[in-house]
């Protein structure tokens, strides 16, 4: 059950960002959305953590700012590899990825915060 609420608030947040910056497109159906959104969790938990790790420094040395800039560069290769899969994703170049990124990571958190606080509400 937890996987399919991550993918639902990975899609949620991915078409945030769709709606939101310019540059960050889809156009298809809602079953191929959601191999985005598999991929971009994929990307995520396996390219993601290894790649902060690697630029640790720098995100330290920018006060955390740099995170940002790892999280474009995943949304950008969730898009590329969803336009080899034939997707219909698209992220037009860093800029669009940078505001991509970030968008998506607020409307994650946002909604990842707010089903934590309702199930813990649930529990009692």
């Amino acid at each position: 059950m937890d996987f399919i609420v991550r993918l639902l608030v990975n899609a949620s947040a991915l078409w945030a960002a769709t709606q939101i910056v310019p540059g960050v497109t889809y156009d298809g159906g809602v079953w191929p959305f959601l191999g985005v959104a598999f991929v971009f969790g994929l990307v995520n938990a396996t390219i993601g953590p290894l790649t902060k790790l690697l630029t640790c420094p720098l995100i330290l040395l920018t006060l955390g700012l740099f995170a940002l800039v790892v999280n474009g560069l995943m949304l950008s290769l969730t898009s590329r590899l969803s336009m080899s899969f034939g997707w219909g994703f698209h992220v037009d170049g860093f800029w669009p990825a940078f505001w991509g990124g970030l968008v998506v990571s607020i409307v994650s958190a946002a909604l990842t915060t707010t089903i934590r606080s309702s199930a813990s509400r649930r529990a009692f």
